[in-house]
């Protein structure tokens, strides 16, 4: 099998706009994942359920009206209470199969992908959530800024400590590292890895190939330093 091209056509703005298209609120990416693993952590804690429970949820979600970008997509969770060794809830395990659609500010793309995190902190004394786990997106893509620029995408990006706030789940902090890999008509192969500080204020710095992004974790707009 060939060694990956290093861009296939694909620049790093092009992989920086396809990890903020998996990141951000206004694409359905990883952000909104968190959030919902975290309410639901939050519920089922508050309900005092036994080790073991499941909770399953099909969720359709859409942009809301006057968004300038737009996303369409349904989300089945699998939610489980865990314990401690005291035999106490302190943790859940979420799993999530997606599919769907959206439009970015410099990308869109229809994709399918799966999330499995481990989320702790739901010990009443605990003032926050912390989640570690993967996160996956695969479909297509398609440039809004170089319409010749379209093929097909995978993102992997795996999460560590990435921790919320109580009660407003709002995120603090936390490490990724991420994979990019996919095809563009005629122009082959490509492959990027890189890393993703979450800053405390609604940003993500992501370090690509060198290039250094900040990524607006609503919007999904990138800035490059």
């Amino acid at each position: 099998m060939p060694t990956p091209s290093i861009n296939g056509n694909v620049t790093t703005d092009d992989a920086a706009d396809m990890v903020a298209g998996s990141l951000s609120l206004n694409s359905e990416g990883l952000v909104n994942m968190a959030s919902d693993a975290t309410l639901n952590a939050t519920v089922m804690g508050d309900s005092h359920l036994k080790c073991g429970t499941v909770r399953s949820d099909t969720i359709s979600r859409q942009a809301g009206t006057g968004s300038p970008f737009s996303f369409s997509y349904k989300l089945t969770y699998n939610f489980m209470v865990d314990c401690n060794s005291n035999n106490q809830p302190d943790s859940l395990s979420s799993n999530l199969i997606y599919s769907g659609s959206y439009t970015g500010p410099n990308m869109s793309g229809s994709n399918s992908g799966s999330s499995n995190f481990g989320v702790g902190g739901l010990l009443p004394s605990e003032t926050q959530f912390v989640i570690n786990g993967e996160y996956k997106r695969a479909g297509s893509f398609s440039s809004k800024v170089d319409t010749a620029k379209h093929g097909n995408s995978n993102v992997d990006i795996a999460i560590s400590k990435l921790t919320l706030k109580k009660p407003s789940r709002e995120i603090e902090s936390g490490t990724a590292t991420f994979s990019i890999t996919g095809t563009t008509p005629r122009k082959g192969i490509f492959s990027f890895t890189g890393t993703l500080v979450f800053n405390g204020d609604g940003t993500a710095t992501l370090t690509v190939n060198g290039n250094v992004y900040t990524i607006n974790l609503e919007t999904g707009e990138r800035h490059r330093h």
